[in-house]
């Protein structure tokens, strides 16, 4: 019952935190909210029984994926813009909704780590086996996956160039 219970509710956070990210204006936002909903995907994924799944999930997806993310908006600077915006995020408003719901999984995950009796896990998968399926018949769709990944990042990367060369233009024509 206690397992329905943490399922839902982890469920339950990342459902909202995905509607959150999908509704921010801000990226940076957006982000902290859906690397909060990747945590709860993970989680639940440990309360099914899929541990090594739920590992993957946060270091790929919350931590490897979203970093990179993070790293590109930064990267692109939007100047005084985005100084504003670097200490809007400071503010405790920002980080209020998205602290409650991760202490909510925090202590999801503490209680079903602490409960005496484990999930019966059915039909373990190794690493070496998600390794050879990933690489084996599935290498073209992860050489694919790593592909738009890179073309998202590079298209990124020229957009935000672009609209801060459209900025200077501007700037320079009202000084003339």
């Amino acid at each position: 019952m206690l397992e329905l219970v943490l399922f839902y509710t982890a469920s339950t956070i990342a459902l909202v935190a995905t509607i959150l990210a999908l509704t921010r204006a801000n990226a940076t936002h957006a982000l902290i909210y859906l690397i909060l909903s990747l945590l709860a995907v993970a989680v639940i994924f440990y309360i099914i029984g899929a541990p090594f799944a739920a590992a993957l999930e946060v270091v790929i997806y919350a931590g490897a994926i979203m970093v990179l993310f993070i790293f590109v908006i930064m990267m692109l600077n939007l100047g005084d813009k985005g100084d504003r915006r670097e200490k809007q995020l400071l503010k405790p408003q920002v980080w209020i909704v998205p602290v409650i719901f991760a202490l909510v999984l925090l202590v999801e995950l503490v209680l079903v780590l602490s409960q005496s009796a484990p999930a019966e896990i059915q039909g373990l998968v190794t690493p070496k086996q998600v390794g050879l399926t990933l690489f084996g018949p599935y290498v073209l769709a992860v050489e694919i996956a790593s592909m738009l990944l890179l073309a998202g990042l590079v298209g990124s990367f020229h957009l935000g160039r672009r609209y801060l060369e459209e900025g200077r233009e501007n700037s320079s024509r009202g000084r003339s």
